[in-house]
């Protein structure tokens, strides 16, 4: 895997905070795009695509503060939308760039969102990957029901084993993609249990927003105006088929793909899934 590992300095009510950030290709090339994960995972979810658009853009996969090898907030009410976008506008200046293009996966693809909807956004295209302007109650209480658990293995196999069940909706991945994903995911302890590489107290703001009525962002969606895909896993809980099919009436009138045999969320982890983001970015 040819990446460099950097760190930008970002600015919260509680002080300020590290974000961890990968970077792939040529370090002067101004073709940027920035991948953002969901809400437990961390940038090297994109090792797959960004070795392969390297050759083609910079590709910053960052980790969200509190994921990965990002710093830890002192206040978990910090963990919000509004302070994610803040960093990413940090970031954004210190790759000196005036436009980049946009690959969020779930809670990734709602700051690139919020970011595409702003005056004088820097987002030239945007990819929502298994995320909408509508999310369904009962999808986020099942993420409700995991996240924050803060579950703990013995081994890494155990660990890995776990994950699988708990990631079984990204599809067919090979055995050593599964054991990239797991090493990628949890960071081993003083007392030799291994823990997922998160802080659980990013689920505090998550669980004190759910309602039965789900979330609604349409207004939001319809400010967009660059280029949009919306991609959506076919077995996706998340995402419904009607929200996504409306995706592409109104707002961006996104452009839609489906893709076969995955739920929450594409992993853009083989070549057919690669090609999707690729045909948006390199042949539109």
């Amino acid at each position: 895997m040819n990446f460099q590992q950097h760190k930008v300095q970002c600015l919260s009510p509680g002080g300020l905070h590290d974000m961890n950030y990968y970077q792939w290709g040529a370090p002067d090339n101004p073709r940027v795009l920035i991948c953002v994960h969901g809400l437990t995972r961390n940038g090297r979810d994109f090792d797959w695509l960004a070795e392969r658009l390297a050759a083609h853009y910079r590709v910053i996969c960052p980790d969200v503060v509190g994921r990965g090898l990002s710093s830890h907030l002192h206040d978990p009410a910090g963990y919000v939308i509004a302070q994610y976008v803040a960093d990413m506008v940090t970031l954004i200046a210190r790759l000196q760039v005036e436009q980049v293009d946009w690959l969020g996966t779930s809670m990734g693809g709602l700051i690139g969102m919020a970011l595409a909807a702003q005056q004088g956004t820097p987002v030239r295209r945007l990819i929502l990957n298994d995320i909408g302007p509508f999310l369904d109650a009962a999808a986020l209480r099942r993420i409700a029901a995991y996240v924050g658990a803060d579950p703990a293995w013995p081994s890494f196999a155990a660990a890995q084993a776990a994950i699988e069940v708990i990631s079984a909706p990204f599809g067919d991945l090979t055995p050593a993609q599964w054991q990239a994903l797991t090493a990628s995911s949890i960071q081993q302890q003083a007392d030799g249990q291994w823990r997922f590489r998160y802080d659980p107290r990013i689920a505090e703001p998550f669980k004190a927003e759910l309602s039965d009525e789900g979330v609604d962002l349409w207004p939001l969606y319809a400010t967009i105006r660059c280029p949009t895909l919306a991609v959506r896993g076919e077995c996706s809980d998340l995402l419904s088929r009607a929200t996504w099919q409306r995706m592409a009436t109104c707002g961006p009138c996104a452009q839609l793909v489906e893709i076969p045999a995955v739920g929450h969320a594409p992993m853009f982890h083989n070549a057919a899934q690669i090609a999707v983001v690729e045909n948006f970015l390199l042949n539109s």
